[in-house]
């Protein structure tokens, strides 16, 4: 290698021969050199030899068996027939290495158009070159910033190692790593507790970079320095300077003879294209390389591997053969190698692809490819044990990033479960629920992994996740049922002595919507909430807050009104149905004959926080989308039912958003007998906000507009900008027939509320032995 890091010297190869003309040579490598040879188009002077590319022993025929006894999909190569291909004097000693008359990250002319030549051979199935060069380059053109890990930070920041180290093995106990590269220092001040060992090769080049990768993993926590991702996980490095000489195959053939199933490799390489003999691209561009990395992944070894800097489309590369190997839409041309592909992305948020970043869907996942900040030393010797950098760049310093998350998972899956996931889970659990860029049908590098998502989420689920029913059939998870009927918030009208045995599981009323009773004004009365735990973890000292609100279309938070709190000393894991202990509601606090309803909010500061209250109308749109630990159900406070036959009114409040004006939409749905009659009376000024033509009320003030509404069909009330912090109280009117009240028929209107197409709340009113609000 030269001073300025460029590759020196003639190109060496590795060759792969044909099924055909390995049967003819027997495993003789003169056959190859003979092919060569007869080719030609080296330097005069010079002489091919060839020699087995893999050292080939028990251990490696070992580990090939065992692949396909754990992968089904495996179909191992013959590794036996790949060479790898030195050019020597004549006089079979090696020349003096001369460097390239125009030193570049490409191949040089003769060692591209001599790897042309041998593809064209039927005799050779793949070629490509072992040339030395750098592993994935650090881009020093980036303006310097602040020195930080901002990567271990929460989304969208960083990965979120910082939570993940609250768990047992998320801070990589039982995970091991593997790195290969070229050089590394490992006695650095802050890597040297650690206990990283050199495997196989000599540690020989661009110290700085490795032991900079090393320090995005493992830098110890002493107060000196940073602290590595996964700071508790076992680390190894291997060396692409082989005793056979460079070769990043033979490099990851070594690893995978010192790997288990579960472990992690991380390959801090790039690669030669074989076709324009361009540098900065995936390892397994190379078909070597590709053969080893799918043995290690049908090994259950998950391999991480930099996406490189060349700032290729790799889904238009093509291959000597024409195919489009990177490219998943090509189901015929795509190899699957069952590794992780890494690209890089700007350090701020929102994340943008960096330029150098080679993207494409082969590329899965991203990180910081930017601004990190770890331990580093001299390029030229690696013995400065005390140095540090804030500017560690390129997909070099985005796919420790992910090793570090991969880690992490191993860790917390020992820890939790006794066994580590496979290559394909592994890569599975990074892109879900991960960040995307800032533009991913531009950026096209894949999400960045987010750890507290995989630990809270259903593919981990150590955490508790409580839920209250929104109805019968809620699991707790997202859906698009009706909210307002919780068979879970109980209003009782006098304390029940034992409220586990009472309302939980085995007391037959897990389903029962009918154990309300009802609100009478002026009465004390006592409510009781149930809660599950569908995590994987109990929930400790979880608190239940129950409030009140008026009922109408949208249940904002200004207009809540709080009841009282219970706590419950844990929540079992298990969705174990849990009653809360009573919370009081003294009869001086319930307020006058109407309809409201109530919300109950769910609180395990370990482990499953209730969601802050929205400030916002876009957060508390969200806030009632994505929580679980929310739920409501509209009640009545009623002095006597309705009478049947004639003329109900119902009041309905339609408020506005509680942080500007915004556009609404009204909308009814009944299924009312043919008989019904209903219309829908609303103050002149909400219709004039939604548009709807003016139609007095008879005997009315003038302020009042009647909509007449199709009892047994869907409604478009009318759509406008309500003001901030408005309220409509408007009035349902409704006549349904004498024989429905003594029918077994069940029959609904409701009033809804839309935002932007989507429905954001109703108020549902049920007909039938008796009128009630759900």
């Amino acid at each position: 290698m030269s001073q300025d890091g460029h590759p020196t010297g003639p190109a060496r190869l590795a060759v792969k021969i044909s099924p055909d003309a390995h049967k003819k040579q027997e495993n003789d490598p003169a056959y190859l050199a003979g092919l060569i040879q007869g080719v030609g188009g080296y330097r005069d002077g010079l002489v091919p030899r060839a020699k087995s590319l893999f050292r080939k022993d028990a251990v490696l025929a070992q580990k090939i068996a065992q692949a396909v006894q754990l992968d089904p999909s495996y179909r191992p190569p013959n590794f036996d027939a790949w060479y790898q291909v030195e050019f020597v004097a004549s006089s079979n000693t090696a020349p003096a290495p001369a460097a390239d008359e125009n030193p570049s990250w490409s191949l040089p002319e003769e060692a591209l158009k001599l790897i042309h030549r041998l593809h064209e051979l039927e005799q050779v199935e793949s070629v490509h070159a072992l040339r030395e060069g750098p592993p994935p380059a650090v881009d020093p053109t980036d303006d310097p910033r602040s020195r930080n890990q901002g990567y271990l930070n929460a989304a969208p920041t960083g990965i979120d190692a910082r939570y993940a180290w609250g768990f047992p093995g998320g801070d990589g106990a039982g995970a091991h790593i593997v790195d290969i590269e070229q050089g590394w220092n490992l006695n650095h001040e802050d890597l040297a507790a650690a206990g990283i060992t050199l495997v196989s090769g000599t540690n020989e080049a661009w110290f700085d970079h490795g032991t900079s990768v090393l320090g995005e993993l493992f830098m110890v926590d002493n107060q000196l320095g940073g602290v590595g991702i996964v700071p508790a996980a076992k680390g190894r490095v291997i060396s692409q300077f082989q005793p056979g000489g460079y070769s990043t195959p033979a490099a990851i053939v070594e690893a995978i003879k010192n790997m288990t199933f579960g472990q992690i490799l991380l390959l801090e390489l790039q690669e030669y294209d074989s076709v324009g003999g361009a540098y900065f691209w995936p390892a397994e561009v190379a078909d070597a390389n590709f053969d080893a990395i799918r043995l290690a992944t049908a090994l259950g070894i998950t391999v991480v591997q930099a996406g490189c800097n060349g700032s290729y489309d790799l889904d238009a590369y093509t291959n000597l053969s024409g195919k489009h190997i990177f490219n998943r839409s090509v189901a015929a041309d795509y190899r699957e190698s069952g590794a992780i592909m890494v690209g890089g992305a700007t350090s701020v948020v929102p994340h943008s692809r960096m330029w150098f970043s080679n993207f494409g869907s082969r590329v899965d996942v991203y990180a910081w490819g930017e601004n990190v900040d770890t331990a580093t030393t001299d390029r030229e010797t690696g013995t400065n044990n005390t140095l540090y950098t804030g500017l560690f760049n390129g997909t070099s310093s985005a796919s420790p990033n992910v090793a570090g998350a991969a880690a992490a998972i191993q860790g917390l899956a020992k820890a939790a479960l006794g066994y580590q996931f496979s290559p394909l889970q592994v890569r599975q659990m990074l892109i879900t629920g991960g960040t995307p860029s800032r533009d991913p049908p531009t950026d096209r590098i894949g999400v960045m992994p987010n750890l507290r998502a995989i630990i809270d989420g259903p593919l981990l689920n150590l955490t508790p996740d409580l839920f209250i029913r929104d109805w019968i059939g809620d699991t707790g998870s997202p859906h698009t049922h009706d909210p307002s009927a919780s068979p879970d918030i109980i209003v009782r009208q006098t304390p029940l002595a034992n409220p586990q045995a009472a309302l939980g599981p085995g007391s037959g009323t897990e389903s029962d919507l009918s154990l309300s009773q009802p609100v009478v004004s002026g009465q004390n009365h006592y409510l009781y909430v149930r809660i599950q735990n569908r995590g994987g973890a109990a929930a400790s000292t979880t608190r239940i807050t129950v409030y009140y609100t008026h009922q109408s279309t949208a249940l904002f938070p200004p207009q809540w009104h709080v009841i009282g709190t219970a706590t419950l000393p844990a929540v079992p894991a298990g969705r174990v149905l849990t009653v809360s202990p009573r919370i009081d509601w003294p009869a001086a606090a319930v307020p006058g004959t109407g309809h409201y309803c109530f919300i109950a909010v769910a609180d395990s500061a370990a482990g499953d926080p209730a969601p802050a209250m929205p400030t916002s109308f876009p957060a508390w749109r969200a806030w009632v989308q994505a929580n679980n630990n929310v739920a409501w159900r509209n009640f009545n406070i009623i002095a006597a039912p309705p009478s049947s036959g004639t003329h109900h009114r119902f009041p309905i409040r339609i408020p506005g958003a509680f942080d500007a004006a915004r556009r609404f939409a009204i909308r009814t749905v009944g299924s009312l007998p043919r008989e019904s009659e209903v219309r829908f009376e609303i103050p002149v000024s909400l219709a004039r906000n939604l548009g709807v033509q003016l139609q007095p009320v008879e005997g009315g003030q003038g302020n009042v507009v009647a909509v007449p509404l199709h009892p047994f069909a869907k409604t478009d009330v009318g759509e406008g900008v309500l003001p901030v912090d408005s309220l409509a109280l408007c009035t349902l009117v409704v006549r349904v027939p004498n024989d429905v009240y003594t029918s077994t028929g069940d029959f609904e209107f409701a009033v809804l509320q839309l935002f932007e197409g989507e429905e954001i709340g109703r108020v549902t009113y049920r007909f039938g032995q008796i009128t009630r609000l759900r």
